[in-house]
């Protein structure tokens, strides 16, 4: 009983222990930091790196000298009868002696090392055991910008979320005074009750839309949960806020950055499948030429009517045997041919995607700086837009209290108000994201 209170409180603290590791807060950049060490998607990336080391020294391992070792044990239940004429033994011709060769129990143990001297197709593997490495290192690399890229865009949604709540939330007590001043104007008979009703549908609609936000505030933070690697339900806080966030990311120098599509992922990655295609052409070219294979074995055979080999009595009779194999192909009536035709092929097909990649790649550095562009100049637009949403909102609340103003005129100018404000917020997500991409597409936080 003590010694399994001690496994369960033993387990407790380790529990605790893992549960105080997890982050409780996190900036953007910290954010980014923990989720490419602690994201699931890098940690496999990084596993994948660590598989393509062991993969080329497999392939290493192959040409270098290889033992293997080997005990035979063998017991005649019924030693197998032979018939030889019995005139070799002096008895008369057409007569057949019966004769067993060999003994009831036999074992040999032999070691053999064996050396490959000469094959093509073990250089190309070499080589590509090399581009594959490559391969998987450019893959870890598009990996953390993708997961770099998916964490910003999951903090931004979580403080769009938090800011349209705190948003929703003035205007509902903006909304809740209003009415409740109106309904009093309504009942002292000096205003009409449409205005207490068009006031009543607004604040029906903003409510209704705190109630969706506040929904999508739980899924961004889930969404951000597991970018980072993280429970799903992990609860955290996040320190920075959006508009410090957008501000940090207007720069215009980033519109000025050099359109090199050579350094980025994209084209690394298609051009390592160049690469790996070319070696597939090697490869089959270095089947039509000859191998050279050595070996050397030795060991020992014993041999008795009983079990008698752990006994030092027991004789043992030792050999051993050198050899040299040479393959040399001669003819495959045109199968290495086509296979070679095969490769050349798709080594083709290979340079021609590497090309288009590269036209693609610049397309998309041109279009992404476009939206980065257009998404800075959007949000000066959205500032201005909803300084003069605030103002025509203020006069028309103004008029409709004075009695010179509709109550649809003041429920225009608050959804007009409404409006200005989320787009505001969509806009300062905008110019986050839209500097994530074209960062991504640049391969910018990897290159500096």
């Amino acid at each position: 009983m003590k010694k399994t209170l001690t496994l369960i409180i033993g387990f407790i603290i380790f529990q605790t222990g893992f549960a105080q590791e997890q982050p409780t807060q996190l900036s953007l950049q910290e954010a980014i930091d923990y989720a490419l060490e602690n994201n699931r998607t890098a940690i496999n990336a990084s596993r994948d790196i660590e598989a393509a080391k062991q993969q080329k020294w497999e392939t290493t391992a192959t040409g270098l000298p290889q033992v293997s070792a080997s005990i035979d044990y063998q017991n005649n239940l019924k030693q197998q009868v032979q018939l030889i004429p019995a005139e070799f033994f002096g008895g008369q011709p057409g007569e057949f002696a019966e004769v067993m060769f060999g003994t009831k129990h036999s074992m040999t143990a032999f070691a053999t090392l064996n050396q490959k001297i000469f094959d093509g197709s073990y250089l190309v593997g070499l080589q590509s055991a090399k581009v594959f490495l490559e391969i998987s290192k450019n893959a870890k690399i598009k990996t953390d910008l993708e997961v770099r890229k998916a964490v910003i865009e999951a903090y931004g949604n979580v403080l769009l979320a938090e800011e349209s709540i705190k948003i929703f939330e003035r205007n509902i007590d903006v909304l809740e005074k209003n009415l409740f001043e109106t309904q009093k104007i309504y009942e002292n008979g000096l205003g009409e009750e449409e205005s207490v009703e068009q006031l009543q549908i607004t604040l029906s609609g903003v409510k209704s839309n705190l109630n969706n936000v506040e929904r999508l505030k739980k899924l961004a933070y889930q969404m951000l949960n597991i970018n980072l690697g993280l429970d799903v339900q992990n609860t955290m806080v996040l320190t920075d806020n959006l508009e410090t966030l957008t501000d940090q990311n207007i720069s215009l120098a980033d519109l000025d950055a050099e359109n090199n599509p050579e350094s980025t992922i994209d084209y690394l990655i298609a051009q390592n499948d160049t690469k790996a295609k070319a070696l597939m052409v090697k490869l089959e070219k270095s089947k039509a030429l000859p191998t050279l294979n050595a070996f050397i074995n030795g060991g020992y055979s014993g041999y008795s009517e009983d079990f008698s080999f752990t006994k030092t009595s027991q004789p043992w009779f030792g050999s051993s045997l050198f050899g040299v194999s040479l393959d040399i192909p001669i003819f495959s009536s045109g199968m290495r041919s086509a296979s070679t035709q095969r490769a050349a092929i798709n080594l083709e097909k290979a340079q021609t995607e590497l090309t288009e990649t590269e036209q693609r790649i610049k397309l998309q550095i041109e279009s992404a700086k476009s939206d980065y562009q257009f998404a800075i100049e959007d949000y000066a637009n959205k500032q201005e837009n909803l300084g003069l949403a605030e103002r025509i909102e203020a006069k028309n609340q103004t008029k409709f209290f004075e009695g010179i103003g509709s109550s649809f005129e003041l429920r225009q100018a608050q959804t007009q108000l409404y409006t200005a404000q989320q787009e505001l917020l969509q806009a300062m997500l905008d110019v986050i994201n839209s500097k994530a991409t074209l960062e991504t597409v640049l391969n910018t936080p990897f290159n500096n």
